[in-house]
């Protein structure tokens, strides 16, 4: 039996969709800068993409702050546990109807392999993007009516880790993206996150030997 579960809280909603805007629209201005295209123009492109940067990252310090204030962070902690099932069910299970061999709760929302993407891409890739970022930003500065810059050599290696962290995203978005629709319906996962309701299968009820 399925019951009607407040799952995502408004928070968490706020910050998902607002990410993905940012990572969409740094995403396209990046992809601008770098010359794969013309829509705002170069010098805009860069302003825009900056703006958007600095949002990102005020946006993490509001979210670091509700992950551990809230106890949130304890979702993101990797497991071993089902790790084997949950990969089998992603490359065969689910094209067969399978049932998920993970059962989501309030306090407990990723499964083993979600567990240890969000992992990598909080403590490992994002940041990536963000030092890398910052560092490319201010490699040169005004100041005081003049130039400086971070006495730092190789900008090239810092702007191919950018890159490559943004295709990183990319590649994770496009697999979010495919992976939503594969709940009971299309919509499912996606209503989800604009309600904050899910159904959710109640655990199994032990009887008593």
């Amino acid at each position: 039996m399925k019951r009607k579960v407040y799952i995502y809280k408004a928070y968490e909603r706020f910050w998902h969709w607002t990410q993905a805007f940012l990572v969409f629209f740094l995403a396209f201005t990046g992809f601008e800068i770098h010359g794969t295209f013309e829509f705002f123009g170069f010098e805009h492109a860069v302003v825009y993409h900056n703006a958007a940067a600095v949002s990102f990252m005020i946006l993490i310090v509001f979210t670091i702050f509700w992950h551990f204030s809230t106890g949130e962070w304890k979702q993101y902690v990797p497991t071993t546990k089902n790790i084997k099932a949950q990969v089998q069910y992603y490359l065969f299970g689910m094209f067969k109807n399978a049932p998920h061999p993970v059962h989501k709760t309030e306090l407990s929302k990723l499964n083993p392999l979600q567990r240890i993407v969000y992992f990598l891409l909080k403590v490992v890739f994002i940041p990536l993007m963000v030092i890398s970022g910052v560092l490319y930003m201010f490699y040169r500065y005004p100041h005081n009516g003049d130039i400086a810059g971070i006495n730092m050599e190789g900008l090239s290696t810092v702007a191919a880790l950018h890159t490559l962290g943004a295709f990183i995203m990319i590649a994770f978005v496009i697999v979010h993206l495919y992976l939503i629709t594969t709940g009971t319906t299309v919509f499912t996962n996606l209503k989800a996150m604009l309600t904050g309701y899910e159904e959710l299968e109640d655990e199994p009820k032990q009887t008593k030997q």
